[in-house]
């Protein structure tokens, strides 16, 4: 038993969200939209953009969506935007649906892994990361995020 405490204590600090501060600019991107339309991160200059890696096979990440859309109806006349980035090899044909089931009201892109490679190969998810209205990441939380951790994590930029 105790030749295998130090992979029981890997899988355990793997298991433990975590969060970080950062102070460098957000990647840019531009990612497909279900209507055909595209959506960039240069068009929410001047919101707090919370960026959420998700994929619709992860109970954690469906875990999270009801807080994210009480947030997103909270705050988005205080400037917040949520960007759902689903990482689903799949597509829309398991997306859409997941979005009508969940009732998903922020936008949702589909990534073909692009973009999570230039957000630090995010391998995690969910992984979301706050994006200040200057288009700095200010911090990235590994895991599912509760509607009292949503608003921790929001609670700096939204004074």
């Amino acid at each position: 038993m105790i030749k295998y405490l130090p992979f029981l204590l890997s899988l355990l600090f793997l298991s433990i969200p975590a969060a970080s501060q950062s102070n460098e600019k957000a990647p840019s991107f531009i990612l497909p939209m279900r209507d055909g339309n595209t959506l960039s991160l240069e068009s929410l200059k001047g919101k707090i953009v919370v960026i959420n890696f998700w994929a619709t096979w992860c109970p954690p990440c469906r875990a999270e969506i009801p807080a994210f859309l009480s947030m997103y109806e909270k705050y988005k006349r205080k400037g917040l935007e949520i960007v759902g980035i689903s990482l689903d090899q799949k597509g829309w044909d398991v997306i859409t649906p997941f979005i009508k089931k969940y009732k998903i009201t922020y936008p949702i892109v589909l990534d073909d892994g692009a973009v999570a490679k230039e957000y630090g190969n995010i391998r995690s998810i969910p992984t979301t990361i706050l994006v200040n209205k200057r288009g700095v990441i200010v911090k990235t939380h590994i895991g599912t995020l509760s509607e009292r951790a949503f608003e921790e994590l929001l609670s700096d930029q939204l004074r």
